[in-house]
């Protein structure tokens, strides 16, 4: 894959640019009643709501019978919309770790706000924070540090996992996304969220009516929609806890970022996760060749047809300055 390096990559996170908008303090930042309870809703029923539908699932498939059209539309779904997420969302918008054109931009904006996980703008904004801040005050879903014991263990992983997204969303967060608000599109993908959200949810309906009628449309919306996003969440959430917990740490990254080899089958290559915090602007997450990355292969795709350039890794350089390089480093020297 050496062909597709062209720029390398800086040993610390440089591009783009984050602004310290939120100090380093201990002192947790004080919210209304309204905005707390506003955001503590919020966050209950986009957890619960998931689950219920897969009680729903459940329930259907056992009094119509099982499909495996429903399967595929969960699958699918999933696999559409979390790339918006890994290649988009975070790959190309968050860490700018390759170059694309507009519609294609557009189109994983879209994607991406298909899994409920929020507008792209805030998306990109706290996870800039997150690196800004890993596993130290101010980042904003670290496990890190916890007490002592079985009951700090758990707490950590409470907090890195959901408990965090029921606090409001820090001031100013937008902030860290002001590259991104320059681009009169990529606001209008921000601002839209909710139409693409619903999109996500009549999209599947849509197809399980083409294939199965008014049953399939009802199935369709609860296994392509509900019960996708509840797996879209979840193996989310596991990189922000799973992933500061266990695993192993083949690279000095500053933080507590670990390698974890099902979360990165699951995620599609996000599980990488110490590969990734060590070299943030990489495009490439499972540096070697026994580490699956689907997003990675994606964005090759889109390279081989023309649609991607500029794509960033690490020299076999940058590699040995880190930490042990893979046997096979992705770039040459």
């Amino acid at each position: 894959m050496s062909s597709l390096s062209t720029t390398r990559l800086p040993r610390v996170v440089a591009s783009p640019p984050l602004e310290p908008i939120i100090a380093k303090t201990s002192v947790a930042p004080r919210y209304s009643v309204s905005r707390r309870l506003f955001a503590w809703l919020g966050t209950f029923l986009g957890v619960t709501l998931p689950i219920a539908g897969l009680v729903m699932a459940i329930v259907l498939s056992v009094v119509w019978g099982f499909s495996w059209i429903n399967v595929g539309l969960c699958l699918g779904m999933y696999l559409l919309t979390m790339t918006g997420i890994t290649v988009g969302f975070h790959r190309l918008f968050t860490h700018r770790s390759f170059q694309t054109s507009r519609p294609v931009e557009f189109v994983l904006g879209v994607l991406g706000s298909m899994t409920f996980q929020g507008p792209l703008l805030d998306w990109v904004g706290r996870h800039r924070l997150h690196h800004q801040h890993s596993d130290g005050d101010g980042d904003p879903h670290s496990p890190h540090p916890h007490e002592d014991g079985l009951r700090g263990l758990l707490r950590g992983f409470w907090h890195a996992h959901i408990g965090w997204a029921f606090a409001p969303m820090p001031d100013g967060l937008d902030r860290y996304a002001g590259d991104l608000r320059r681009s009169r599109m990529l606001r209008l993908v921000n601002d839209l969220f909710p139409l693409w959200a619903i999109l996500g949810l009549l999209i599947p309906a849509g197809l399980g009516w083409a294939f199965l009628g008014w049953q399939g449309a009802i199935t369709g919306f609860v296994w392509g929609g509900l019960v996708r996003i509840l797996l879209g969440h979840h193996v989310t959430w596991c990189v922000n806890s799973v992933c500061h917990l266990w695993g192993r740490k083949p690279y000095a990254s500053g933080d507590e970022s670990r390698n974890n080899a099902l979360i990165g089958l699951l995620a599609l290559g996000e599980g990488w996760h110490n590969n990734h915090h060590a070299f943030p602007s990489s495009a490439r997450h499972g540096l070697r060749w026994w580490q699956v990355d689907f997003s990675y292969g994606v964005i090759c795709l889109l390279h081989w047809c023309g649609l991607a350039w500029r794509v960033r890794l690490p020299s076999a350089h940058e590699l040995r300055m880190r930490g042990e390089a893979p046997a096979a480093a992705p770039v040459a020297e």
